[in-house]
């Protein structure tokens, strides 16, 4: 069993700093967990905790059934595998990934053996005789998870591996790195401040401010169920509407009410907050511009002037303004909405979120 636990682990560091204050954090035996939050959240320190590079304050961590506080970094029977590929320029490729079994005095035969079946998975098995600046950096960091593979790890660490890529060979890496994981069937741990990577390639996503965790869980629920207006926002690309509506009674019911626009809700929850203002977040897909939904839902439409249109291909993002706040629509490219063009877009009122002002915290979705 390869499982992580942390339990009240605390990281201060000597200047008085505290970045990682309670982390109690259990990722599963053979499970891709991601830990994904903007620069400074302590996500790349909560790994290089469990790597051993970093000393724990107080607090107790595990591998597996075993307390690894005090346990050196090679004892922990871990491979991590860095945003700067840290290769060997000297050395050919099959050095590069035999070079840890050769100091753990390893059998010639069994290192040729791993070392030639790590080539063949990641299809490096051309580029075995080259040395690291005769490759791309795809392949280079194809080598840098065939040094960690050939050493059989129960935990993979990966701190932001694929951020010195291009966008192209990024995508192309995920989907590898996706299926390394499958193949080998262990726990991997994986950092970045990327949410399309977190989203993408995670079984368990582990969102991070401030070195504490706002919500841990899967990709869809993070989606659609967010906990927080910090995760809303984090998670979804293009990033979450907020806007200020105030609660207002209607009929039996309730509607959030901004500028001319009353979107209706649907749970008991909002009675609490009658008469008060709330945050509405609505995502940009769920501002729709197609005219039988817009005429369907009357009330909860919005005018929108449009400031700036991106054609993304087979989408287009709509930007513009309701009540001075800056909001994004994404629509089908079929409308062919242009800059400086009025619109009618309608809101989903079944998938609209909404949040506590005060708190930040959800209120209903």
């Amino acid at each position: 069993m390869a499982g992580i636990t942390f339990k009240n682990v605390v990281k201060t560091y000597d200047n008085g700093v505290t970045v990682v204050p309670d982390l109690n954090l259990e990722i599963k035996d053979k499970e891709f967990v991601v830990l994904v939050g903007p620069s400074g959240c302590g996500k790349s320190t909560t790994l290089r905790m469990i790597a051993g590079l970093e000393s724990i304050t107080s607090g107790e961590l595990y591998i597996g059934d075993k307390l690894v506080n005090d346990v050196a970094p090679k004892n922990r029977d871990i491979a991590m595998v860095f945003q700067s590929y840290a290769l060997y320029p000297h050395m050919t490729v099959y050095k590069n990934m035999a070079f840890a079994l050769e100091l753990r005095k390893t059998p010639k035969a069994e290192i040729d053996e791993k070392v030639k079946e790590a080539a063949r998975i990641l299809e490096l098995e051309p580029y075995l005789d080259r040395r690291p600046k005769a490759l791309s950096g795809g392949q280079r960091q194809r080598v840098a998870l065939g040094r960690a593979m050939v050493r059989n790890p129960e935990v993979f660490l990966l701190d932001e591996p694929l951020s010195n890529l291009d966008a192209k060979l990024r995508t192309e890496m995920r989907s590898q790195i996706s299926a390394l994981h499958k193949r080998l069937a262990t726990t991997f741990v994986y950092v970045t401040h990327d949410q399309t990577e977190a989203m993408t390639m995670g079984d368990r996503i582990c969102v991070m401010k401030d070195g504490v965790i706002q919500q841990f869980d899967t990709p869809q629920n993070l989606y659609k169920s967010p906990c927080n207006m910090f995760v809303a926002g984090f998670i979804g690309s293009p990033q979450m509407n907020f806007i200020e509506a105030k609660v207002e009674k209607a009929g039996n019911g309730y509607v959030l009410a901004f500028d001319q626009t009353r979107v209706p809700v649907f749970s008991d929850k909002i009675a609490a907050y009658a008469g008060k203002e709330v945050i509405l977040g609505i995502r940009p897909e769920d501002l729709h511009i197609e005219p039988d939904l817009v005429n369907s839902m009357e009330d909860a439409v919005i005018t929108a002037d449009i400031d700036l249109d991106e054609m993304m291909g087979s989408e287009i993002y709509l930007y513009f303004e309701i009540g001075g706040k800056k909001m994004i629509s994404r629509i089908p490219s079929k409308f062919q909405v242009k800059a400086g063009d009025r619109v009618k877009l309608a809101v989903d009122p079944g998938r609209v979120h909404v949040f506590d002002k005060e708190t930040e915290q959800v209120i209903c979705q």
